[in-house]
């Protein structure tokens, strides 16, 4: 089990993301602590968890404020003694159109979530990965130059994440701390069944592959829990592309 004996915090746990990597987290034998804002949906996926003889716990978190982050930190400390993966995919409330029709406010809204809540929960990590001089941050939307018209300050929030993680790498690698961002390009199984252009949008994200495939949830848990286990232990400071080549490096 490629995580045994490990301690995952997974902030917005209770969306598809969020819940398919603590489901793999899980498998591989980590116990993990999902953090959300709708206890429901985390006890959902904590129960799914659990009836796979996996160890889960559920707190419910606003990633944005920074007292609430620490303290949910400090309980897992008390709890398991360690912090090993901290993994933050919460939704940054983006709103999607040309920037020429954007309001600033809406234009900064994603960039803004995005920086304080990564740094919130990185850093807070990070004081305790310090200590054990070990320890794995993962991110999840990479950057790069690649864009389309209309993503409002998304793609920008992207962009800056990579920057913040460029810099985490950098400041914690000497105490044996990696930080590695996921990058898909998209997963149609991610987008509501209720959104009236699931549809499109799927059949978007297919046509710009080249394997004529987009990556699954599945395939977003599995490469996560790889990247935060040992054998991924030479691997910081870079993104790792499962967009099945719809993103060209």
């Amino acid at each position: 089990m490629l995580l045994e004996g490990k301690v995952a915090v997974i902030y917005g746990a209770a969306g598809a993301i969020g819940g398919a990597v603590a489901r793999a987290f899980a498998h591989e034998g980590a116990a993990v602590f999902l953090a959300g804002r709708t206890q429901g949906k985390l006890d959902e996926v904590s129960a799914e968890i659990n009836a796979q003889h996996g160890e889960s716990h559920t707190a419910v978190v606003d990633a944005l404020d920074e007292l609430a982050v620490n303290e949910f930190v400090d309980s897992v400390i008390r709890q398991a003694g360690q912090i090993d993966i901290s993994f933050n995919v919460i939704s940054v409330g983006d709103v999607q159109t040309l920037l020429t029709q954007i309001s600033v406010d809406d234009f900064l809204q994603p960039i803004a979530t995005t920086m304080r809540t990564q740094f919130l929960t990185t850093r807070a990590a990070s004081k305790y990965m310090i200590e054990r001089r070990s320890g794995v941050i993962l991110t999840f939307g990479g950057g790069g130059p690649q864009t389309l018209p209309g993503l409002g300050g998304f793609k920008v929030s992207l962009d800056a994440l990579e920057g913040l993680r460029r810099q985490w790498a950098c400041e914690l690698g000497e105490y044996g701390i990696r930080v590695v961002t996921i990058k898909t390009g998209g997963i149609p199984e991610s987008i509501p069944d209720g959104m009236p252009e699931k549809q499109q949008i799927t059949d978007m994200l297919l046509k710009d592959t080249l394997l004529k495939r987009t990556a699954t949830l599945a395939d977003v848990g599995t490469v996560a829990a790889f990247l935060a286990s040992d054998q991924a232990r030479s691997i910081t400071s870079t993104e790792v592309n499962i967009s099945a080549g719809a993103i060209i490096d």
